[in-house]
């Protein structure tokens, strides 16, 4: 999208939904308020694909693509279709429809990072994944190079996040402290998303300015913790939807709530700001394509958009990322 969170409506992977009066993951196509690169590409007469390993995107996505494909084989537990067959997937479109744009997600290296067990260490499982995830990357690029797309193609590989590792003993859980608490009890939701947690009031409104100041003292005062943000503050441009205090974790910690155990076992998280630094590639064989160039100012996962939008010719304007051609 190339805008913020107040604006496109997805904090986060998991929000506490009001209308629900649970937790739940953002995999709904109404959950993205806003027009995405996709879209505007379609409605100049370009056609458009999503290949997405993972349920949940495969959801939040939904049928704004020309062409999709839908995730399978899946893997139990971490729901998401190996490099693979993706991989496989994304030649097949191109073969068949050929779109002038394919965004497509690899969930190897991120459903293998968060399960390391040597995270802290080797980061064993997660480096055999990225391995494997760069051969197939490299003989995307040569199936594009021989079938002659490459000299009218731009290639963008990035990740939206990195992964940082925490052992056993390093978990925070909050929502027991919360439920001890006799202004909080029984008035607190948790959103666990493994390196931040989005924390809803739900009492009464009259309490609301009280009950923050509250969680942001109790969750300051915890081992692990890093800061507790008033949601509304400025700079965060979370929207709503991120509930009333978001609270992030040292890197080497993580959360799991509501329950210490069982919640977030895994050793791999993300959402902290451990994790803000990315990589980002962009190749290809197209004239506007920078060739050999090195840049050490921050990308941004909400450059993709612009950058892409640059490329077809379209207006970056409404955009808060930069175009990096």
């Amino acid at each position: 999208t190339g805008l913020r969170p107040d604006r496109t409506g997805v904090p986060a992977n998991s929000v506490y939904d009001p209308a629900l009066g649970e937790v739940r993951d953002m995999d709904q196509a109404t959950d993205i308020l806003v027009a995405t690169v996709i879209e505007r590409l379609n409605r100049r007469g370009l056609t458009t694909g999503t290949v997405l390993s993972k349920e949940y995107l495969y959801g939040v996505f939904g049928e704004r693509a020309t062409h999709r494909w839908e995730p399978s084989p899946t893997l139990p537990i971490t729901e998401h279709a190996p490099d693979v067959f993706t991989m496989n997937a994304v030649s097949a479109m191109l073969d068949e429809f050929d779109p002038h744009l394919v965004f497509v997600n690899l969930g190897d290296i991120d459903r293998f990072g968060h399960a390391d067990l040597t995270g802290t260490t080797l980061q064993l499982t997660r480096r055999l994944a990225l391995a494997d995830t760069d051969l197939l990357v490299g003989q995307f690029v040569d199936d594009l190079k021989s079938s002659g797309r490459w000299e009218s193609s731009m290639v963008l590989v990035l990740a939206d996040h990195s992964m940082d590792w925490s052992s056993f003993d390093k978990v925070i859980s909050l929502q027991g402290s919360f439920d001890a608490d006799e202004l909080l009890a029984g008035n607190v939701v948790i959103a666990d998303n493994g390196g931040a947690d989005l924390v809803y009031w739900t009492g009464p409104e009259r309490d609301r300015a009280r009950a923050v100041k509250r969680i942001q003292e109790i969750a300051a005062g915890t081992e692990g913790v890093l800061k507790a943000w008033d949601r509304t503050a400025p700079w965060l441009r979370l929207g709503p939807n991120a509930g009333d205090v978001v609270v992030f974790c040292h890197a080497g910690w993580r959360f799991s709530d509501p329950d210490p155990l069982t919640s977030n076992p895994i050793p791999g998280n993300h959402g902290h700001p451990a994790t803000r630094p990315i990589p980002f590639f962009i190749g290809g064989g197209h004239p506007r394509v920078p060739q050999g160039v090195t840049r050490s100012t921050q990308a941004r996962t909400l450059d993709v958009a612009p950058t892409v939008a640059s490329f077809f010719g379209l207006s970056t304007a409404a955009y808060e990322g930069r175009a990096h051609l």
